[in-house]
């Protein structure tokens, strides 16, 4: 269940995120409240997960992944584009996250 509450808690991050963007500075009342609320849900899951992951590796995880998925989100949903070198960081992002998730002892396996 651990990581099902770290990636519920990245789901509902990157959604707190794309409403935040259309709530343009909390003036449209529906995507304000679709923020408050995910980003309220997406710390109670993520304190979930850190009855079980420790703290730096939960927070690796959270922060990397819901980066590369709100970039993703920015292209895709947006329409807004990044340069390569906003791509290349990314990619160090995630293999980071990677790295992290295989290779680390310390990640709660």
């Amino acid at each position: 269940m651990k990581y099902f509450y770290l990636a519920l808690s990245i789901i509902l991050e990157v959604t707190g995120s794309a409403f935040l963007n259309k709530s343009e500075g909390f003036s449209k009342l529906v995507p304000s409240l679709v923020t408050i609320i995910a980003f309220g849900a997406c710390f109670f899951f993520f304190s979930q997960s850190l009855k079980e992951i420790p703290l730096g590796i939960a927070y690796a995880i959270w922060a990397g992944s819901g980066l590369v998925l709100t970039a993703l989100v920015s292209v895709f949903i947006f329409k807004q584009s990044l340069d390569l070198a906003g791509i290349i960081g990314i990619a160090f992002i995630l293999v980071g996250v990677i790295i992290l998730n295989v290779f680390s002892k310390s990640s709660g396996h």
